[in-house]
């Protein structure tokens, strides 16, 4: 099942997300359903808050769906260590049409449980790394414009508010 992406401005999106407790058939089923509606709308990584559903857990592809076995899924993430700095744009399934140069970190070490609730650590690098951070934010109640610069921040959010005004968000 595809999802609706929520989009900027909606309240779950910025709310600290609650811990998956349930490593269940429910949860299974809902981390599929994640991957199909990233793969529809193009994303390395989708977070539950980004469908509606305030669930510390992320799905995370780089390489959008060609290398089954890269597929990664993050229950109750917890960034460990940031290594290096890196500006890149970036962009956001629940920004869409906003790309904008955003530091991030170049190496990323992170401990989260996978589907089944095992517990794993990881590091990534690179798109991987810069995922992490991005997806993780998204869990904490975060939005990669918080890490740009207050003008254009301000920029973005102006933009955003004349398309709701225009009935195009």
């Amino acid at each position: 099942m595809i999802y609706p992406i929520v989009k900027y401005g909606n309240e779950v999106l910025e709310k600290q997300a609650k811990p998956v407790v349930d490593f269940d058939a429910n949860l299974e089923k809902l981390v599929a359903d994640m991957f199909e509606t990233m793969y529809a709308a193009n994303g390395v990584g989708l977070a539950a808050p980004q469908i509606g559903i305030s669930l510390h857990l992320c799905v995370i592809d780089t390489t959008t769906g060609e290398e089954p076995r890269d597929k990664l899924v993050l229950a109750n993430p917890e960034i460990l260590s940031m290594e290096g700095e890196i500006l890149q744009e970036e962009g956001c399934l629940s920004l869409p049409d906003f790309r904008v140069k955003t530091p991030r970190a170049e190496r990323v070490t992170l401990r989260a449980q996978d589907v089944h609730g095992k517990e794993f650590t990881m590091t990534g690098e690179g798109l991987l790394a810069r995922a992490f951070c991005h997806e993780t934010d998204h869990l904490n109640g975060k939005l990669f414009i918080q890490h740009i610069g207050r003008l254009k921040r301000e920029s973005i959010k102006r933009k955003v508010r004349k398309m709701i005004k225009a009935g195009d968000w």
